[in-house]
């Protein structure tokens, strides 16, 4: 028996991995984490399957009922919004299941940092403007955040692209924080429910996606992108396609030689 922490990507099942997709339709039991996880994903467990929603359950609780399908020998699929590797608390439950002795295994999914710089129709890198892409969050009722990653050290830069998740209801103090590295034109968006039906998209600047944001009556399932990536225009081409890019006989890029 194994449990599989399942990236469950923005929402769209077809944005599912072919991988998570397979071990879905074969689990015993599934559980997932309330209206973060869409119904369309979840129409993928196969019949007679425990679907288990755990929106309101504690973590020992959640615990305890993946132990429960352990000692009865059944494979979990754990469904996290998005990928495991960002903000989707699976350390917490991994630290618990290790102490139990039970296995588990991550499957990656599509982050929604991407689905939201897909339906942006933007690349977050961009040659000579921005080439760093900072994942972050405020804080707040979840967590405080470390010593130095509050928004004014990480936007210093005035470059880097930012992608703010969990702060979309508290966007007037992300807009004040970086306004003063970043300035008041400097673009910016919000997308919530990025690839699903009630997908909405909020463009603007620092100087109004406040306003424009609050108007769309975003507050959750959102991710903050800012920097001068998303505005950018007659910047050089990336040295991927350069005619001086050193290449062997089959394309790929030779060493540098100093």
């Amino acid at each position: 028996m194994t449990v599989f922490f399942i990236g469950a990507g923005p929402g769209a099942a077809d944005l599912l991995t072919v991988r998570a997709a397979r071990i879905i339709e074969r689990a015993q039991v599934c559980m997932y984490a309330g209206s973060i996880v869409a119904d369309d994903v979840l129409a993928l467990c196969p019949e007679g399957a425990e679907v288990i929603n755990t929106a309101r359950m504690p973590l020992d609780t959640i615990v305890e009922t993946i132990a429960s399908a352990h000692a009865q020998g059944k494979d979990v699929a754990r469904l996290q919004s998005g990928d495991p590797a960002v903000f989707s608390a699976v350390a917490e439950q991994a630290r618990r299941l290790t102490a139990l002795g039970i296995d588990y295994e991550i499957v990656p999914g599509v982050p929604s940092f991407a689905a939201a710089a897909a339906v942006l129709g933007h690349e977050l890198t961009v040659p000579t403007v921005a080439q760093t892409v900072i994942l972050t969050r405020v804080s707040g009722r979840a967590s405080a955040m470390p010593e130095g990653e509050d928004l004014q050290t990480l936007s210093a830069s005035g470059s880097a692209t930012l992608c703010i998740h969990l702060a979309a209801h508290d966007i007037d103090r992300v807009v004040g924080e970086l306004v003063e590295a970043y300035g008041q034109h400097c673009p910016a968006a919000v997308v919530a429910y990025a690839s699903r039906p009630q997908e909405v998209i909020v463009r603007g600047q620092l100087a109004d996606i406040a306003h424009r944001t609050k108007e769309a009556g975003i507050v959750r399932t959102a991710i903050i992108v800012v920097g001068p990536a998303l505005g950018a225009d007659g910047f050089p081409d990336s040295f991927l396609y350069s005619d001086d890019r050193p290449r062997d006989e089959h394309g790929r890029t030779l060493p540098c030689v100093h």
